[in-house]
């Protein structure tokens, strides 16, 4: 199909949704087809994954998209089309080697009239000594002089005009760089196109939607909290840092965002049942054909027309065989060229061959080129299950020959596989993007089908800039959704339209407001440092998780500090810390005493009393939490008496997971209230038990 018996559609990119690295784009297309059902949708990226483009119709009922596959086209650009960015630093780029060029000729200039020396004549033996010339040494000195001057000073104006040109072209190759990647090349553009065929279109106007995947987008979370003290709710906004550079600008599209992988395997595994016995389930048909008999003769007046003009190609190797049927033919094992004519094939195997192989020949021993030999089945093998052996060329020998029993030193022939028709694979299966080899291929390809899968470096280049956005420094405090989202993979959808740029940058996006109960309140731990810290207690009630990243907190409309989010799953509740509270003081005092009980004075009884003050400066009331330890063992004959009203938290989970023995104060101040806690426990140490040394006290 060419580009002239296709209509061409152009197409509107309406929403991509973006993973956890890469994204899925959606294209919208509408026209009204030519009566053979080709068209052409343009205006595809160039790193889009060829594998992954999907065709539908929406909006005609009947037609179907029956074939749909990539095509690129590239055309020279016309000398109008604007490119500042890449003009400009190719300018730069020839300003800098002239300036370089300028430099390096002082250079070499002051090197050499700094290499100006008097040199005098060689006296011979009989000649008198002369008198010195001084005058003219002095007037080559000053010679010299007057010359480095006036060369330095042009090489001090030359490296000036180089540092300065240097600092241009860095500024003109880090724009180029950040640019967007959807302008075209600098003198070639091309355009990728999807090439489709619909069926039972008619007349009627239809409107087709595309999607593919593309490389080099990546998304992480943050959000925006607003809040007003004494509320019990507040205002969470989603948003997103998003960057992408898959060449092609993002105007005006919906926007979805996920935590899933879009690389991984979405196929269902597939239990096939274990069979014993002869009766084997027949497979599945899948249209393959193996190669006509007597393939090779097709090309033996080729051969026999002698050597055709010389080409650039490097020539095939002399020795490589030729595949012929059930055997090999060397073209240069017996002296022969490569283009002369075909020797004759040898005899057939004993047992293979049928009458309708002329000559010996079977069937082609290469299927599509990924196959195995196929030779004729034996007497009394079905039709349907051929057994298949391996093609090994040595010495020019027919590969299905065995070696003779004299020759000790001949390798065994290989294993041959298990029995059955050939398997040929799925890309060998697209009857549409198979080529037929040409006469100057060699190895048995001449003549057959094989994939077309060209190496496309262009494409290749595209898909490498893109995957470079994966490297990108994330912002501050901010986490990859595929690390915070764990087990489970969630999607955000945008509420609205958003405009991204391909120029590889981070772009903020709102995603949308979240409700989230918040309350406020105040936590210390006074053992270890007598500072009180606000803290925001939040409960997400939807059925969405919270991804980790920063929170920038606002309180009653003035920014607070960003903060660190933690991940908080649907129904979960933790806690974000707003550093220290300074309208809020406490204080820590402990005594502890020393004696014996017992009978005979045996046991070592440690009173340790506590004693904490709040004062609370603050012009509304509070609820702080006080954080207390005791002491815990794992020894039966050691006790512990603990006499406070204090209580003991819940284990807790991950972050919030309490330490054995922590105990809780909790206590609701009025505005310019104190309040005081007194707590304490005893240790009853056994003298057996006691260290000797050791320090009891802590």
């Amino acid at each position: 199909m060419t580009a002239q018996s296709a209509q061409r559609w152009g197409s509107t990119l309406d929403s991509v949704v973006v993973y956890a690295q890469g994204a899925v784009c959606r294209r919208l297309a509408r026209g009204s087809a030519a009566p053979d059902g080709r068209v052409r949708v343009t205006g595809l990226p160039r790193s889009l994954d060829p594998g992954s483009l999907r065709a539908r119709v929406l909006s005609a009922p009947g037609v179907r998209v029956t074939e749909a596959r990539v095509e690129v086209e590239a055309e020279p650009r016309g000398t109008g089309t604007p490119d500042e960015s890449r003009r400009e630093f190719e300018r730069l780029s020839d300003e800098y080697a002239a300036a370089q060029g300028h430099r390096d000729r002082q250079l070499s200039l002051i090197e050499e009239v700094r290499a100006l020396h008097p040199v005098a004549p060689a006296r011979r033996r009989e000649d008198p000594y002369r008198s010195t010339p001084v005058d003219a040494w002095l007037e080559l000195a000053d010679f010299v002089d007057e010359r480095l001057t006036g060369l330095r000073n042009r090489l001090a104006e030359a490296e000036e005009a180089l540092r300065n040109v240097e600092h241009d072209l860095t500024v003109a190759a880090d724009r180029l760089d950040r640019a967007t990647t959807d302008a075209p090349s600098a003198h070639v553009e091309t355009e990728v196109c999807a090439v489709l065929v619909l069926d039972g279109t008619g007349d009627a106007e239809v409107e087709l939607e595309l999607e593919y995947g593309v490389p080099g987008a990546v998304w992480v979370p943050a959000y925006r909290l607003a809040y007003r003290q004494g509320d019990g709710s507040g205002r969470l906004v989603l948003r997103a840092s998003v960057a992408q550079r898959t060449g092609e600008d993002w105007t005006g599209v919906r926007i979805a965002l996920a935590t899933a992988d879009l690389r991984r395997r979405t196929d269902l595994p597939r239990l096939r049942s274990i069979r014993i016995g002869r009766s084997q389930p027949v497979p599945t048909p899948s249209g393959w054909r193996e190669p006509p008999a007597g393939l090779v003769d097709l090309f033996s007046g080729y051969d026999a027309a002698g050597p055709g003009p010389a080409t650039t190609a490097a020539p095939a190797p002399s020795a490589a065989p030729v595949a012929v049927g059930a055997g090999f033919a060397s073209a240069g094992a017996a002296g022969g060229s490569a283009s002369g004519p075909v020797p004759p094939p040898p005899p057939p195997l004993p047992g293979y061959g049928g009458p309708s192989a002329p000559q010996g020949f079977g069937p082609a021993p290469e299927v599509f080129g990924g196959g195995t030999p196929a030779l004729a089945p034996p007497a009394g093998v079905p039709q349907g299950r051929r057994p298949r052996t391996g093609s090994r060329s040595f010495a020019g020998a027919p590969a299905a020959m065995a070696p003779a029993a004299s020759d000790r030193s001949a390798p065994p022939p290989p294993p041959a596989p298990a029995a059955g028709p050939p398997q040929p694979s799925g890309a060998e299966l697209d009857y549409a993007a198979l080529v037929l080899c040409g006469p100057d291929e060699q190895g048995g390809r001449r003549g057959r089908l094989f994939p077309d899968s060209p190496f496309d470096p262009v494409a290749a280049e595209y898909r490498r800039r893109a995957e470079a956005v994966a490297a990108l420094s994330l912002p501050g405090q901010a986490v990859r959704p595929r690390e915070s989202a764990g087990s489970f993979d969630h999607r955000f959808d945008a509420t609205a339209r958003a405009d991204i740029p391909s120029d590889g940058t981070w772009h903020t996006v709102t995603v949308g407001e979240i409700p989230v109960g918040l309350r406020t309140e105040y936590l210390c731990v006074p053992s270890v440092e007598q500072t009180v810290f606000a803290t925001l207690v939040l409960s997400n009630a939807t059925d969405q998780a919270l991804l980790a990243g920063p929170v920038e907190v606002t309180v009653d409309d003035d920014f607070l500090l960003t903060a660190a989010l933690p991940t908080l799953a649907p129904g979960g509740v933790r806690r974000v810390g707003l550093g220290p509270a300074e309208g809020i003081r406490v204080t820590r005092r402990t005594n502890l005493h020393e004696s014996t009980s017992g009978l005979r004075n045996n046991t070592t009884v440690l009173d340790h009393r506590v004693h904490v003050e709040l004062a609370n400066r603050l012009a509304r009331p509070v609820t702080v939490e006080v954080r207390e330890r005791v002491p815990v063992t794992s020894e039966p004959d050691v006790r512990i008496e603990e006499r406070a009203d204090w209580t003991a938290p819940d284990e807790g989970t991950g972050p919030d997971r309490h330490a054995p023995g922590t105990r809780v104060w909790r206590r609701d101040l009025p505005a310019g209230a104190t309040a005081a806690f007194d707590g304490g426990y005893e240790i009853r140490i056994p003298t057996g038990k006691a260290l000797a040394g050791g320090n009891r006290r802590s």
